[in-house]
């Protein structure tokens, strides 16, 4: 079998990709070796709910072209992320507004919020931040760090805030109004069916192999069943420095593992996004499914989200884009960049962190310059 491009991925890059190039006649073999395509954006129906397996996935954009460009693939709804924090026995909206502001210190206006950080700002004379803790407590103050942010970083990056760089929180959006909408996006919501329904549209006629390493298709020239494939390029959106076998040393990654389960009542937790920032409660937040859609089930499905350190064999979730992880991802980008029939895309490929509505206009961008 013969391909103009052989796109290893069937995530939202690589399937925007093929989904372009089909267009315009090109011939297309998208691999994937999970047994399952759309990537981190899967989502499987169970007992009537549509499970996001890779955990919430909600699609928000200020670009109209990229929504209309989605929307062809499928009907959104009216969702609107709304997350709540638990710390302790306290319960806050998220992001930083005036209702937790209120429920915080028991005031009502702007101006007492306000007051009260500039305060707690001001009281700890920090001039020049060393590291995130004291980036963070510069921005929003003790309260705020300490309840909402400490443990919570803590947990998502592994290490204490004292020992993570500043620049990791450049900054921390506090919004002095009673909103809860955790977006400033104009376009927001969760596509009605799944997001499994947008990929399989998009390689509607396209040829898709799962299961299969793309490392021992390059090595073979077949695929696991024998099929001998020949292609001209490759959009490879896996991690770019194991393209590379890890030649100046592997690229860091964290990851996530979850913990999902079916209980026997209607509604869990009353929100679909509850984030735990106490740092003792040892997962980040818990997912309840039906709320994306806002279902009626009359079972519930959560999934409870661990943050741990990447390792092989586990799937990368976010590139550690410290100062020393980007000096490393650029020797392989001076790699990839020497590359004639090689393009590298998406988060694992080009080693940054991309939200969805980012990796659809990334994966057209690409199109726009290939093709």
């Amino acid at each position: 079998m013969k391909y103009d491009y052989l796109i290893v991925g069937a995530g939202l890059f690589g399937a925007t990709f093929a989904y372009e190039a089909k267009k315009k006649g090109k011939k297309c073999l998208v691999i994937d070796r999970r047994d399952h395509i759309a990537g981190n954006v899967y989502t499987k129906e169970q007992s009537g709910i549509n499970v996001h397996v890779y955990g919430a996935h909600i699609f928000h954009t200020s670009n109209k072209t990229v929504w209309d460009y989605v929307n062809q693939f499928a009907e959104f709804n009216n969702y609107i992320n709304s997350p709540v924090a638990v710390y302790k026995d306290e319960l806050y909206n998220l992001p930083f507004n005036m209702n937790t502001f209120s429920k915080m210190w028991n005031i009502r206006t702007p101006q007492e919020a306000k007051d009260i950080i500039a305060k707690q700002i001001a009281d700890l004379h920090i001039t020049e931040p060393k590291n995130l803790e004291e980036q963070a407590l510069s921005l929003v103050g003790t309260d705020v760090y300490e309840k909402l942010i400490k443990g919570y970083t803590q947990k998502q990056w592994g290490r204490p805030c004292t020992e993570l760089p500043a620049f990791i929180i450049r900054r921390l959006p506090l919004r002095f109004i009673y909103d809860n909408n955790y977006f400033n996006d104009r376009y927001q919501g969760i596509p009605m069916g799944g997001y499994t329904k947008i990929v399989e549209k998009m390689l509607d006629g396209v040829d898709v192999r799962l299961n299969e390493d793309f490392f021992d298709v390059k090595k073979s020239g077949k695929l696991s069943d024998g099929t001998e494939v020949s292609y001209d390029k490759i959009l490879f959106t896996g991690q770019i420095d194991e393209y590379y076998e890890s030649k100046f040393g592997p690229l860091e990654y964290r990851s996530v593992r979850f913990e999902t389960e079916e209980l026997q009542v209607e509604n869990y937790q009353g929100n679909a996004v509850v984030n735990y920032t106490e740092y003792e409660v040892p997962y980040t937040r818990i997912i309840e499914h039906k709320h994306f859609e806002f279902g009626n089930q009359p079972t519930t499905i959560i999934s409870r989200e661990y943050s741990s350190e990447w390792k092989p064999g586990v799937e990368p979730y976010y590139p550690v884009n410290n100062e020393k992880n980007n000096a490393l991802y650029q020797q392989y980008a001076d790699l990839a960049a020497k590359e004639e029939n090689v393009i590298f895309g998406g988060r694992l490929g080009q080693y940054k962190y991309y939200d969805m509505d980012k990796v659809i206009e990334a994966a057209l961008a690409c199109v726009e310059e290939q093709l």
